[in-house]
C-alpha cells in the first residue's frame, strides 16, 4: 500500500499539499519517508490516546496515564510507553527513593505531534461515514 505522498507526476513542481521533497516522488513506501516515520511513531492502537495525555497535561506519572484508560491493560500501556520512548517522542524520568516513581513528558518533537493528531481528527471528522472494519 502506498501513500498519498507517493507521487506520478513529473519533478518539476510539487502537487498541491506536498512538500517539494524528494520522498514525495518514491514509488515505493520506505523508511525514511517522513510520513512512515510519523506513522511508525504513532503505530498501534491506543498510541494517540496517549499522546493526547501527555498534551494536555505533563509530566504524567506511570498511574496517572493509567487511570485515564480504565478498560487499558498494564501491557499494552507499558508497550506504548516504551515505544514512545524508542522513538523520541516521550521521554521517560526515574526517580530516586522508594519506591522509585516514574514520569513521562513529551520530548519537544513530540510537542510537535499535536497539529499532527489535530490534522488527523479534522480529516476524520470530514470523512465519508463507514461500517466498523470487519462488518461487511
Amino acid at each position: 500500500m502506498t501513500h498519498r505522498t507517493v507521487s506520478h507526476a513529473s519533478a518539476a513542481a510539487p502537487s498541491p499539499g506536498l512538500p517539494g521533497d524528494r520522498h514525495t516522488h518514491v514509488t515505493v513506501p520506505t523508511p525514511t519517508c517522513p510520513v512512515e516515520i510519523t506513522l511508525a511513531a504513532l503505530h498501534g492502537r491506543w498510541t494517540t490516546l496517549v499522546v493526547r495525555e501527555l498534551l494536555r497535561q505533563e509530566p504524567l506519572h506511570y498511574s496517572d496515564l493509567a487511570a485515564c484508560f480504565p478498560t487499558l491493560s498494564d501491557k499494552v500501556l507499558s508497550d506504548r510507553l516504551t515505544h514512545l520512548v524508542s522513538v523520541g517522542v516521550v521521554q521517560k524520568h526515574r526517580t530516586a527513593g522508594w519506591p522509585p516513581t516514574v514520569i513521562y513528558r513529551l520530548t519537544p518533537h513530540g510537542r510537535q505531534l499535536g497539529p499532527v493528531l489535530q490534522a488527523l481528527w479534522d480529516w476524520g471528522v470530514g470523512a465519508p461515514a463507514q461500517d466498523p472494519p470487519g462488518r461487511s
